[in-house]
């Protein structure tokens, strides 16, 4: 979320490189993260209590799954944690890191039917769908399937990305952000400053955004070739923890 200039003198002010992307239903497989335990300065900062999700996070990460806290187990679910700057990075199986697991347990299972509940409409032509519930995104036209479903970071408790049916109004390929001070690529706005653009954070990095839709570079990029201006966006649902 943010308003700002454009042009390609901005491009010298981003900070760091643009994560890896997947594209399309195929990114939601994602790998289970088993690590090696490590040694002493290691186990120094991992938590080898047992969390309220062990049993969950255990499935999760394909380990032995018996609901007790081990030294391999912290170290694994520290690895995911770590991935998505998910803190504090501490191996314990708490809320946040089974909300994140669960969110994405529930965008594999979306597949290649994300809209099969029909929440999303299917008489407008060309739209963008956004389920919050799932963090989920994607292009249909009518009931056919254009790209996705994709995950997607959507607003924080106190700056929820708002629900209804909204209209892409203004697309900046290269938009500067100066509310937030941050690079916005391939922005593209549909609800005042509340835009679809990329971003280098992990789309299950905690707790969300100013409001925007956060896109890993190739989905923000395929959704900027795919939609325009005038173009129907439709929010539903609501999105974890907010």
């Amino acid at each position: 979320m943010g308003t700002g200039t454009t042009g390609t003198a901005r491009k010298a002010r981003r900070a760091g490189g643009r994560a890896a992307v997947w594209g399309g239903a195929a990114a939601l497989a994602l790998p289970l993260a088993v690590v090696a335990w490590g040694g002493t300065a290691e186990a120094a900062s991992c938590n080898l209590s047992t969390g309220p999700y062990q049993r969950q996070v255990e499935k999760f990460l394909g380990r032995p799954v018996d609901g007790r806290q081990s030294a391999a187990d912290c170290a694994a679910v520290r690895a995911f944690q770590r991935s998505h700057a998910i803190s504090p990075a501490q191996g314990y199986a708490g809320p946040l890191t089974w909300r994140a697991m669960s969110t994405m347990l529930a965008q594999r299972a979306a597949g290649t039917t994300p809209n099969r509940a029909g929440a999303c409409p299917v008489d407008r032509g060309r739209i963008a769908c956004v389920d919050l519930t799932r963090q989920l995104s994607w292009i249909q036209d009518g009931a056919a399937l254009k790209y996705g479903p994709v995950p997607v970071r959507t607003g924080k408790d106190g700056t929820e990305t708002r629900t209804g049916l909204k209209r892409i109004y203004h697309r900046s390929i290269d938009h500067w952000s100066t509310v937030y001070n941050v690079s916005m690529p391939y922005a593209q706005f549909f609800d005042g400053g509340i835009a679809f653009h990329s971003t280098a954070k992990s789309m299950w990095n905690p707790p969300g955004s100013g409001g925007c839709v956060n896109m890993r570079s190739a989905d923000a990029k395929a959704y900027w070739n795919l939609l325009g201006k005038g173009e129907d966006v439709y929010v539903y649902g609501r999105k974890p923890g907010t």
